[in-house]
């Protein structure tokens, strides 16, 4: 969601582009989508892959009324370009618009299903990193573009960010998050380990809305001169820029902003793949891993290793002086131009 957004407010910006987001019933996305003033409707829409064989024919029900949802929201709309970063909506309106130029932006080093699918459609691929190119047959097709980083996170001054928290500059300081949701396993690896991580440094904790309720009283519990130096939140909007800017290091999952927002501020991580899905987490962290920017570190592992290997990254500066110089090596600041720059040339190509 958020790579789309960062492209469309090149595209709105710059060129002046009417703009219309269509979502799925009861998605995630239309709180920041209205948020960022672009216009958004929704269509019926489900997954198929992995589902059980009981919510199956009414999953493909769905798809098909989104599919002639699409159509007629397409016949009124009349884009010039279709844009897409996944998700289930994405199937009916790639089928309904499939005779509309089409640009697919990659966000995970390996396309999900959906984007696998839709990139028979696709005139151009955008993808965050050469060795994406393996996964698609048509390469002529794919343009390496690099993740596109939302604005609102790159602005930040370091003194400001400090303030945000309350932090002093001569400690340094750790990140810790699971995502908008959260990740318990994470969270509960790091409560544990606060009174030894506080001791010798100060901690931002995103816990996510799903679990802050379970964490919310982890502070309380310190000591005063060790709650001084710890932040919990259930998520953080405009200031996870201040976050980013502050830390030292990030201790998270390996979604794909991992590969757009730690290149971009060369920001040494600890990566902790999702165990229960499919290995996309794995292969980003991989890559970052093998770039020597990142460490991955296995979920089961957590409780036992994720202190101990923290504490070795911050009493070792020149090891991750070297994670950072190797991430910040791999941003692409114009990654959201050069995107919008495609989908403009795309719209123009096709003689409407």
């Amino acid at each position: 969601m958020y790579p789309a957004l960062a492209v469309i407010d090149r595209l709105v910006t710059e060129q002046a582009v009417e703009v219309l987001w269509v979502g799925a019933e009861g998605g995630m996305e239309a709180d920041l989508v209205t948020r960022a003033g672009i216009n958004f409707t929704t269509i019926p829409a489900a997954g198929v892959h992995g589902v059980g064989l009981k919510a199956l024919p009414g999953n493909l029900a769905r798809l098909v009324r989104g599919f002639f949802a699409a159509r007629e929201l397409l016949r009124q709309f009349q884009p010039d370009a279709l844009f897409f970063t996944g998700g289930y909506v994405a199937g009916p309106v790639a089928l309904a618009g499939r005779k509309t130029p089409t640009l697919i932006f990659v966000p995970d080093i390996e396309p999900g299903l959906a984007l696998k699918w839709l990139a028979r459609f696709a005139d151009r691929i955008t993808v965050v990193a050469e060795t994406s190119r393996t996964y698609f047959s048509h390469q002529e097709r794919v343009i390496v573009s690099g993740y596109p980083v939302r604005g609102d996170l790159t602005q930040w001054e370091k003194s400001a960010a400090y303030q945000v928290f309350d932090f002093s500059a001569d400690l340094p300081t750790l990140l810790v998050t699971g995502g908008s949701l959260g990740a318990r396993s994470l969270n509960q690896a790091l409560v544990s380990s606060l009174p030894e991580l506080l001791a010798e440094m100060q901690i931002v904790h995103i816990t996510g809305a799903r679990t802050w309720e379970q964490f919310k009283d982890a502070k309380p519990a310190l000591p005063d001169h060790l709650a001084a130096r710890y932040r919990a939140y259930p998520y953080l909007h405009t200031e996870m820029g201040a976050a980013l800017r502050i830390a030292d290091l990030v201790v998270s999952r390996a979604g794909a902003s991992s590969l757009g927002e730690y290149p971009h501020w060369g920001l040494p991580a600890i990566l902790v793949p999702y165990p229960h899905a499919w290995r996309y987490q794995k292969v980003n962290a991989d890559y970052l891993t093998l770039q020597e920017a990142a460490i991955t570190l296995a979920d089961e592992t957590l409780d036992v290793q994720l202190a101990p290997l923290v504490l070795d990254l911050i009493r070792d500066p020149q090891r991750r002086a070297h994670m950072s110089q190797t991430m910040q090596s791999l941003a692409c600041d114009d990654a959201a131009a050069h995107i919008a720059h495609q989908i403009t040339e795309l719209a123009a190509q096709s003689g409407v």
